[in-house]
């Protein structure tokens, strides 16, 4: 059982709730689940605070690790990266070395995604990154649309990437096929 905040979620284990931060995503997986959970946490311990923060799989828990190793990256940089950008988009922009896409992350300047970058440019392989063109100015265009509908911008990365990446689509039909992915799913 939990109960979902408004950027945490408080998980009742053994009769004890724990406050866990988490991004943005996971509360959108969570809401409306009533079935048991299970996240990867991270304790971060400073001289009179102790805070969890968590997540749905290993994957992003690593990612949340790497950042924190980078100086002047905290746990609250990191999340917002992670609750802003899906991982696969995050490794390509450090991979591909495009600091204005890690930007969109809130309290996130153009300092700190080059140091990001910089940091961890040799810490996340290529094979990892999945290397694929960046995201193309009719996928911002549409990516902008969906946020403006209330999509979560992970959720419009995830509708961008299924369209179909051989055809030269319009705006208005990767929007249309991007709002088909929704209802699919």
């Amino acid at each position: 059982m939990w109960h979902i905040g408004e950027e945490h979620v408080v998980v009742r284990c053994g009769g004890v709730g724990f406050h866990v931060q988490t991004s943005t995503d996971v509360l959108d997986q969570l809401s409306g689940v009533e079935k048991p959970i299970e996240l990867y946490t991270y304790m971060h311990v400073r001289e009179n605070d102790l805070s969890l923060f968590g997540f749905l799989t290993q994957d992003a828990l690593a990612l949340f690790k790497l950042l924190l190793d980078v100086s002047g990256v905290g746990p609250k940089a990191a999340l917002a990266l992670l609750s802003t950008l899906a991982p696969n988009i995050f490794r390509q922009a450090v991979a591909q070395d495009e600091p204005q896409v890690l930007t969109r992350a809130p309290g996130i300047g153009p300092k700190t995604a080059k140091a990001i970058i910089f940091h961890l440019k040799d810490k996340i392989t290529f094979a990892e990154a999945e290397i694929a063109p960046m995201v193309s100015d009719t996928n911002i265009e549409v990516i902008d649309t969906l946020t403006g509908l209330g999509f979560s911008l992970v959720e419009a990365q995830a509708a961008v990437q299924s369209l179909p990446q051989d055809k030269d689509l319009t705006v208005e039909e990767s929007v249309r096929q991007a709002l088909a992915y929704f209802a699919a799913s």
